[in-house]
């Protein structure tokens, strides 16, 4: 799924981790997780190369499908 940039409506690249820039205007992005049933930002867990998304509100570990992302402009 591709994601524009907020500035000038192009897609997003990835860089690294949870990070994205725009390719046309150079603008950097966070990505942020969102649970799907309350939208508070969601605890993001690494480990043998899988990430798992879990709700410190009471909706338990969230399944990568049913996330929500929001990009969060970054200065630099």
């Amino acid at each position: 799924m591709e994601f524009p940039c907020s500035h000038c409506q192009h897609a997003l690249n990835w860089l690294n981790d949870s990070r994205f820039q725009c390719p046309q205007c150079h603008h950097h992005y966070q990505q942020q997780a969102h649970c799907p049933e309350c939208q508070h930002l969601l605890q993001t867990l690494s480990a043998c190369g899988s990430v798992s998304y879990f709700c410190q509100h009471g909706h338990g570990l969230i399944s990568r499908q049913r996330v929500l992302f929001s990009y969060l402009p970054v200065q630099e």
